[in-house]
């Protein structure tokens, strides 16, 4: 930690003297708790801090970025969680946002928790790979590679590729998301060890209020698809299809938001495990508590309903406060 810290440092101190010199500090206070009493969440609590700092030089449309992430959670000792390096180069133009290295993925991939679960925020805060996204006047779609671990003799060759985007026309649009993980076993083979592949895709269709309207909301529906493979186990792929619907509202500092699946069941490496259930449903009460230009409080009170039978709660708070040049 402080042979990483030394280096950022030095290279801030050297690049401060370019006119282009830019920097990002993140602050982000997490609680989470989870008072699940079923078969696919885990009960916990959750509670800490993450810190992250990165800064650079740019030159046109040209950045190179060198950083930090840093969670530490409550409880533990300081050296429970690795300190996570920020690395990248990127080109960004009115058209085309292209980032290779190791970069933060908050504002950059945003899939449905069914795909990709929120606690890779606070485990996985970067994306380690490549990002790329594409823009035009009626839609936009952008894609990625995280290469989470190299095969070695104890450990997985593990990657995580998607892809996601939107075509809109007035207030009407269709969103597609496309997410696929490999998990290959260990250059030493165990038993009851096997190559896992998951497949899964949503589609859905949906209209938003205006942009200068002051309740902010939106409705949509679609599809929600999975495969999942496990070599040598499993016949083949085992498919899951279900109704996938989301509708969310905001008026002032207080929004709603819920989401559903119905009539499958699905099972994506990194997705919230409740979509393991054939039928889902899950609701938020929303109350943004602080809304500055660089601060951003939110309070979640969410319900989950697992197969119409058991209803479970959860409580999120979160602070972020973002600042740099």
């Amino acid at each position: 930690m402080k042979k990483l810290l030394v280096i950022v440092f030095g290279f801030s101190a050297l690049w401060a003297t370019s006119q282009n010199f830019e920097y990002k500090v993140l602050f982000e206070g997490i609680g989470d708790n989870r008072e699940f009493f079923n078969d696919y969440g885990y009960p916990q609590t959750i509670l800490g801090t993450r810190t992250a700092f990165e800064g650079g030089v740019s030159s046109d449309n040209h950045k190179i970025r060198l950083g930090f992430s840093y969670l530490y959670e409550f409880g533990s000792e300081p050296d429970a969680q690795k300190i996570k390096p920020t690395i990248y180069y990127q080109f960004e133009n009115q058209n085309i946002d292209f980032l290779i290295g190791s970069f933060s993925r908050r504002d950059k991939i945003d899939f449905p928790l069914a795909m990709l679960t929120d606690t890779l925020l606070y485990y996985r805060p970067n994306i380690e790979g490549m990002y790329g996204k594409y823009k035009w006047e009626w839609g936009w779609q952008s894609g990625f590679i995280d290469w989470v671990s190299r095969q070695t003799e104890i450990n997985s060759e593990i990657f995580t590729a998607g892809s996601t985007g939107e075509i809109f026309v007035k207030n009407l649009f269709l969103q597609n998301y496309i997410l696929m993980t490999h998990d290959a076993i260990p250059s030493i083979r165990t038993p009851n060890v096997h190559i896992e592949d998951y497949l899964g895709f949503a589609l859905q269709a949906g209209i938003r209020t205006n942009e200068n309207s002051a309740f902010d909301g939106y409705i949509k529906a679609g599809v929600l698809g999975s495969s999942f493979r496990q070599r040598s186990v499993t016949d083949g792929y085992e498919n899951a299809a279900s109704f996938f619907a989301e509708a969310k509202g905001k008026y002032k500092k207080f929004g709603v938001k819920s989401v559903l699946s119905s009539g499958g069941s699905h099972k994506f490496a990194y997705g919230d495990r409740f979509y393991r259930a054939k039928n889902y449903w899950r609701t938020d009460a929303i109350w943004y508590f602080i809304n500055h230009e660089k601060v951003k409080g939110t309070f979640n009170l969410s319900f989950h309903i697992i197969d119409w039978n058991d209803l479970d709660m959860q409580q999120q708070l979160s602070v972020i406060y973002i600042f740099g040049k």
